[in-house]
């Protein structure tokens, strides 16, 4: 979908990605390295939004060029107000190609 292929292609590319490193059939590793290997995906921001505290993943993350490593809350209400926080600044502050 996000390469508009098939009968995608005609759909808008995302502004923005929020992307968990824990996905069920493809890794978030993988989903990160392929879109920030990929010249026309490349400039779109992703904010990872996971579990993982760890430094390593942090670090590792960042090296592959992605804007934000927020870790995920437990609690409802908290994790409403970190998707609130992004939005209100990715999509409402934040000047995007």
């Amino acid at each position: 979908m996000i390469n508009k292929e098939g009968k995608y292609s005609n759909t808008s590319r995302p502004k923005l990605i929020i992307l968990d490193l824990n996905l069920p059939k493809k890794s978030g590793w993988e989903v990160l390295k392929e879109i920030k290997h990929d010249d026309s995906l490349k400039k779109i921001p992703i904010v990872i939004l996971t579990t993982s505290s760890a430094e390593k993943d942090i670090e590792e993350t960042y090296d592959n060029h992605v804007n934000a490593y927020l870790t995920k809350p437990v609690d409802l209400n908290q994790f409403i107000n970190v998707a609130k926080s992004i939005q209100d600044f990715w999509l409402n502050n934040v000047k995007l190609p």
